[in-house]
């Protein structure tokens, strides 16, 4: 289950928007949920990334050593490093809902999300990179391919579980000693209830 005193990957995806996309509520529960963030220090930055299924139970933590040249490719060399990661754990066409720190790769994300599902199927939607991750973007956007009902989240830095397994990576070493897990999500607690609404939906349905 999630750490105590610290909610759960899917409340806080369920408390934060997701660029680009507005859904019916329903569509906003995932099966599994994603946090990654990345670090830049000239000595001591890192990747960190945390996985748990939609009931909480955790599918992984990962705290990297790493040495990126600047910020943006340390983030997305936490988000490739996460999907690679999660897409050994758990089962091809899962539902995935990834929470990000970082405004521009949310929105990437997403927008390659509805491209991709477009009737037009653009295979490259309009999205402007940092220089230096292309090829992890490459990485992303296959990982992408291999899950169902994608959704990226945006979220603060200091609520983003990834961000101190990121930033301090020699003092959370040992969570990468953590046995490997393949965690099969529980059934969803609000499938047969009131369904949530999302934030980008909320306001809306409050005005009505």
């Amino acid at each position: 289950m999630a750490a105590h005193g610290r909610p759960a990957l899917r409340e806080l995806f369920d408390d934060s928007p997701t660029p680009h996309i507005a859904h019916p509520p329903r569509t906003h529960h995932r099966e599994y949920y994603l946090a990654t963030d990345g670090s830049y220090r000239e000595v001591g930055g890192g990747l960190g990334v945390v996985a748990e299924t939609r009931t909480g139970d955790r599918v992984l933590r990962l705290s990297l050593s790493d040495a990126a040249p600047d910020n943006n490719v340390a983030e997305y060399r936490a988000l490739h490093l996460g999907l690679d990661v999660l897409a050994a754990r758990v089962p091809r066409g899962s539902s995935v809902g990834v929470l990000i720190d970082h405004d521009d790769l949310a929105a990437n994300v997403n927008a390659t999300v509805l491209a991709d599902r477009s009737p037009t199927r653009d295979p490259f939607p309009e999205v402007t990179l940092p220089p230096a991750t292309g090829h992890h973007w490459r990485g992303i956007r296959a990982r992408i391919a291999g899950f169902d009902g994608f959704r990226a989240a945006r979220i603060d830095s200091d609520v983003n579980p990834a961000h101190p397994l990121a930033n301090s990576p020699d003092r959370y070493a040992h969570v990468n000693e953590e046995s490997d897990r393949c965690v099969r999500p529980g059934p969803d607690p609000l499938a047969d209830g009131e369904q949530i609404p999302p934030p980008s939906r909320a306001d809306r349905h409050a005005s009505d």
